[in-house]
């Protein structure tokens, strides 16, 4: 493998040679990735309908209110946020204003971002790797099976991705000549992931920064001066936004969903910050925390997370072979230049997967399972580059064997994987099995004939359980809270979208038409954002989530409810809800009760607020 290295010893050499021009069929390949990609991610799309219909009334209310739009508001008469910042419901609101609101346009900016992190993640590897290498890390990204999820479906992972993605191609383009325009960029696109969701989106700083102070062709001085740039550039990006909020009078602008003051810095340090991480600090809601057996919110803690019960089937299909080629790659480019292209960008990639895997592994708050989708471009950029290195070095016995333990691990993982839903498609597991054992044998031996013979086998065994599993995905609809991958019946832990709420359950009911017909500028109130959520997409109208995604935000409070009544800006009070009754929510259910007379509409109560 050392062998494939650049000759040059000095510190200073540039870290790319001169391009050179793509063979002939890159290019078609290239589109083909992209139009695949597309395929998977777009097809029939709909079939989930509004997703996650909390996210989904948040994009309605943006085609609704400029002001709704900006923030993130919930309602269009901007009580409150969501709990997270408004970055991916800026996509979202502007292409269903274009396109108009619907299933379709509520999902379709996330398969659309799928296919832009594809592409971008395939350009960010071809610069250091070459074409194969990128190609098969795009391939290797839409066929995870929580990417062609989450590609699917409207949450702001997707978003986050690609901005994640967008800053590795930034990094990767600073080190060619140690541009300090490039890697202000890659700060640029990590604020706009912070804006998008928060903390997440700085687990992959380490890496970046890590591998620009490693390779970058220039002095010492310079690299730091260049990356406290990026910093800057960072924290301007993802601190406007803040400003903005901190400085708008409250009283003219939503409630910040998830918080415990009205503060998008505290929901950034706090519900979505530390409570993320050690399970306290939560916000106005407090924090749910993994644990168990619960796949729903990660299961339990510990080094074993992203290969367990709640994460292994969405992630951890190349898991193993990443690893095993992290540390053979860092192993074989030991004694390479300090600018080597190959060990920089495993340095940057490893570092991404092992850095948000710990992370993942050991957070004790709250987690999804589709939060993995952002340990999967780290996992196979890792695989993409090691493998085609160690590919080069075959003919050194150390490099074919750290080759077949990539390709041994990844089918036997595979296997183990498909067994836990043992009834689907067996035969996919078994056909893995053979291969694998006939390939890693054949690697190890150093067969040199029928190269590209080979070269399909280990494709199999690498990718043929995860190409399973996630057009199985792709095949299957979706919705909820806590969306999972897989084949349709055969895996469960995904969390419906009402929730114990009173709108998808009234579609098309009395209660439904009851308020299309309001003229007030909220239709009703009820408690919870998921309640609300669900009457806002069964009428169009909005609806006010008293106290927010848990029902506990203190907004809105009892008296600012009281002058909404007496101003005549509410029509009705829906009770009931999920996770209601704490904090200002309980207070405002006990004066509505005490003060207007509760009817039957279809079997719910509903409280006229015009009497």
């Amino acid at each position: 493998m050392t062998t494939t290295l650049a000759p040059s010893a000095t510190t200073v050499a540039p870290a790319v040679p001169e391009p050179r021009r793509d063979p002939r069929w890159v290019r078609p390949a290239f589109l083909a990735l992209l139009a695949a990609s597309a395929v998977l991610f777009l097809w029939n799309l709909s079939a989930s309908g509004f997703g996650n219909g909390f996210y989904a009334a948040a994009t309605q209310s943006a085609t609704q209110s400029w002001k709704a739009w900006l923030f993130g508001s919930l309602d269009s008469g901007n009580v409150l946020t969501v709990d997270k910042p408004p970055a991916f419901l800026w996509v979202s609101g502007l292409f269903a204003r274009i396109f108009g609101f619907s299933s379709w346009t509520v999902l379709a900016p996330q398969a659309l971002e799928g296919v832009a992190a594809v592409g971008l993640l395939y350009a960010t590897v071809k610069r250091t790797s070459g074409p194969v290498a990128g190609l098969f890390a795009g391939a290797a990204l839409a066929l995870t099976p929580v990417a062609t999820l989450m590609f699917r479906f409207n949450l702001p992972d997707a978003l986050l991705v690609l901005l994640m993605v967008a800053a590795a191609y930034c990094t990767v383009r600073s080190l060619e000549k140690a541009s300090p325009r490039w890697i202000a960029l890659a700060g640029v696109a990590i604020g706009f992931a912070f804006l998008t969701k928060m903390g997440q989106a700085l687990l992959v700083l380490p890496a970046l920064g890590l591998v620009y102070l490693i390779a970058a062709p220039t002095g010492i001085g310079k690299r730091l001066l260049h990356l406290l740039g990026a910093a800057v550039a960072m924290v301007v990006s993802a601190g406007w936004f803040i400003v903005l909020v901190e400085l708008w009078p409250a009283d003219s602008r939503p409630y910040i969903g998830g918080s415990t003051n009205d503060s998008l810095w505290e929901l950034a340090v706090g519900y979505n910050g530390l409570g993320r991480l050690f399970g306290q600090g939560g916000g106005g809601g407090g924090v749910m925390t993994g644990g168990g057996g619960n796949t729903g919110f990660g299961g339990a803690s510990g080094i074993g997370r992203m290969f367990g019960a709640s994460f292994g089937n969405e992630v951890s299909w190349l898991l193993p072979a990443a690893l095993i080629g992290l540390v053979a790659g860092l192993w074989f480019t030991r004694r390479a230049p300090r600018t080597s292209r190959t060990r920089a960008a495993l340095v940057l990639w490893g570092g991404w997967m092992v850095v948000t895997a710990l992370v993942f592994s050991f957070m004790s708050g709250i987690i999804h399972p589709y939060y993995a989708v952002a340990l999967a471009p780290g996992i196979v950029g890792t695989v993409a580059i090691s493998g085609r290195e160690l590919w080069r070095g075959r003919a050194h016995a150390p490099a074919r064997i750290a080759l077949a333990a990539m390709v041994a691990a990844t089918g036997f993982w595979s296997f183990a994987l498909l067994n836990r839903v043992p009834e689907w498609l067996p035969f996919v597991r078994w056909t893995i099995a053979v291969v694998t054992v006939v390939v890693a044998t054949v690697i190890v031996l150093g067969v040199t004939q029928a190269k590209k013979v080979v070269l399909t086998g280990v494709l199999v065994a690498g990718l043929l359980g995860t190409v399973s599993y996630s057009v199985a995905t792709a095949a299957s609809s979706h919705n909820g809270s806590i969306p999972v991958s897989g084949p349709a019946g055969y895996v469960s832990g995904g969390m419906g979208g009402g929730m114990g709420g009173p709108g998808e359950e009234s579609t098309g009911s009395a209660l439904t038409e009851l308020l299309k017909s309001t003229d007030t500028l909220w239709a009703a109130a009820t408690v919870s954002s998921q309640s609300a959520a669900s009457l806002e997409l069964a009428t169009g109208k909005a609806v006010i989530g008293i106290g927010g995604w848990s029902g506990s935000d203190p907004a809105p409070t009892l008296a600012e409810f009281q002058q909404y009544v007496a101003d005549g800006k509410i029509g009705y009070y829906v009770p009931g809800g999920r996770m209601g009754g704490g904090g200002g929510s309980g207070e405002i259910a006990t004066w509505v009760e005490a003060n207007f007379t509760a009817v039957e509409v279809d079997g719910t109560t509903v409280y006229d607020l015009s009497e």
